[in-house]
């Protein structure tokens, strides 16, 4: 046997069919009668029901954006910080050891439940509810110095002098 002499096995390879060529030779090629899809280069664009409004006009668009600095927070709940002991420093990585958090992430205190202990707790945000709740039991609320106001500030300061 020799490479040259190979050929495929019978019924292996078929011809494509000619259409169109010659008198009575497949009349409409496999095109149907006249109309748009038999011209040469005809046919509708993608997305078009036969001046139907389409599926893309139909559904309203998408309203607003989504905001590239939204700082996304963990919500947690007073009746949550029951687990920590009476006048413990609660903070992210307290959290964390506590399994509350999966991961240290900006965290909001909310007001949701009761709070019976003395707690002073380190979050990114409160809310006010929250604040007066833990006050109310004698703990207090730690939360960050707005950056944006400490650069208001300098700039004030370089005006001035």
């Amino acid at each position: 046997m020799k490479q040259n002499t190979l050929k495929p096995t019978p019924g292996a390879k078929k011809d494509s069919k000619r259409v169109g060529r010659g008198r009575y030779r497949g009349t409409y090629s496999g095109r149907g009668m006249k109309g748009q899809k038999a011209r040469t280069g005809g046919g509708v664009r993608p997305g078009f029901e036969g001046g139907q409004t389409p599926l893309i006009r139909r559904i309203p668009k998408l309203k607003g954006f989504k905001n590239p600095n939204r700082i996304e927070y963990f919500p947690l709940n007073l009746n949550k910080l029951d687990i920590f002991e009476d006048g413990a420093n609660v903070d992210v990585k307290a959290l964390v050891e506590k399994s509350i958090l999966k991961k240290e992430m900006p965290v909001k205190l909310l007001g949701s439940g009761e709070l019976s202990k003395k707690l002073t707790i380190t979050v990114d945000s409160a809310s006010q509810s929250a604040i007066k709740k833990v006050e109310k039991a004698g703990g207090k609320v730690v939360l960050p110095e707005d950056k944006k106001g400490k650069v208001k500030a300098k700039k004030e300061e370089e005006k001035e002098s």
